[in-house]
């Protein structure tokens, strides 16, 4: 475990925002984590980092920057027609799903080309195209970060949600995910009723698609739409899909006749942000160094330049503009670091 000060975080997050750790460590093992709990280094302000992918950092970090490298994946338990893989956090999330799919173990294959690692695809309920994580969550384990001990979560423990989970709640910055463990099929049942994926497998004169079908779809959709991060800083889905009351959504209909809404599970219609934030008119438009992408206004980007306190205040605004218009609150799905 290598410790360094002042170190420029520009590299480790998707926003390029440049800012300064105080303390940086990278953790390649589960020794090199242990060394790092028995110093202390989780007991006062720190922050753990994958691909840095879903925060925002409003400043320098006034404390200790843990990125997490650790690596590896392995099958657990195969029969005929389910496997069990594990894999170590640090993992990419993307890279994961290839493996996956290349193998022909479906399940995840509508969740390709999400950036991050698998450690934090838990914590977020990460979800794309009908499909969540908790769909194909098996377990995960866990490291204390003030004792050292592990623990194996299971899928009624993590208490998984809409793009939330007991490690963005309760056990916020308690534990330390090791690995997590997938139940994959091996005669997966293919998921295209969502977003334009017939649409592109259609173009594509594909009538019987196979899970690496699908994602190919998804890669292209994704890629259509949302801006590289090594181009154009961005960190994906800036705000979750509110949810209202079938009340409210009447409400609205009978004002907004295009307004969409998608029927939840718990009696609320879900509402794309996306749509909102575009009929308050801020896709495509530039406040500065900042702005909502010109193809997806739900993705904020940095033009090269901004600091993290501008997207933050660029979200503020977007956020008060809906809540004028619609009388709804829309929350970001981004981690702010303040």
């Amino acid at each position: 475990m290598n410790l360094r000060k002042h170190i420029s975080l520009k590299a480790f997050n998707t926003f390029g925002i440049d800012v300064n750790a105080a303390e940086f460590i990278e953790l390649f093992d589960i020794a090199d984590l242990q060394e790092a709990i028995k110093l202390g280094k989780f007991i006062n302000n720190h922050l753990v980092l994958g691909g840095g992918s879903n925060i925002l950092l409003g400043g320098n970090y006034d404390g200790i920057v843990i990125k997490n490298n650790l690596k590896g994946i392995a099958i657990v338990y195969e029969s005929p027609d389910t496997v069990l893989i594990k894999s170590a956090s640090g993992e990419m999330w993307h890279q994961f799903v290839m493996y996956c799919v290349d193998h022909n173990f479906g399940g995840i294959e509508n969740l390709s080309l999400i950036p991050g690692t698998v450690g934090a695809a838990p914590i977020q309920n990460i979800g794309a195209y009908g499909v969540e994580l908790i769909d194909c969550f098996e377990s995960l384990t866990a490291i204390d970060v003030i004792t050292g001990e592990e623990k194996i979560f299971t899928k009624a423990e993590c208490e998984f949600g809409y793009r939330t989970s007991i490690f963005k709640t309760h056990y916020r910055g308690k534990y330390f995910i090791t690995d997590v463990t997938f139940r994959l099929s091996k005669h997966p049942i293919i998921k295209i009723n969502y977003g334009a994926i017939q649409e592109v497998l259609a173009n594509s004169g594909i009538t019987q698609p196979d899970i690496k079908d699908v994602s190919n779809a998804i890669i292209a959709i994704r890629s259509s739409k949302l801006p590289d991060p090594k181009i154009l800083g961005n960190a994906g889905s800036f705000f979750k899909n509110p949810e209202i009351s079938q009340g409210q959504y009447q409400q609205l209909l009978a004002v907004f006749a295009n307004i969409p809404g998608y029927p939840t599970h718990n009696n609320l219609v879900k509402v794309p942000a996306g749509w909102l934030i575009e009929q308050c008119g801020w896709k495509g438009k530039r406040v500065g160094n900042t702005g909502a992408h010109k193809h997806q206004a739900l993705v904020l980007v940095n033009y090269g330049d901004a600091t993290g306190k501008e997207i933050m205040e660029l979200a503020a605004a977007i956020q008060q503009s809906v809540i004028d218009k619609f009388g709804i609150s829309i929350s970001p799905e981004v981690n702010l670091i303040t």
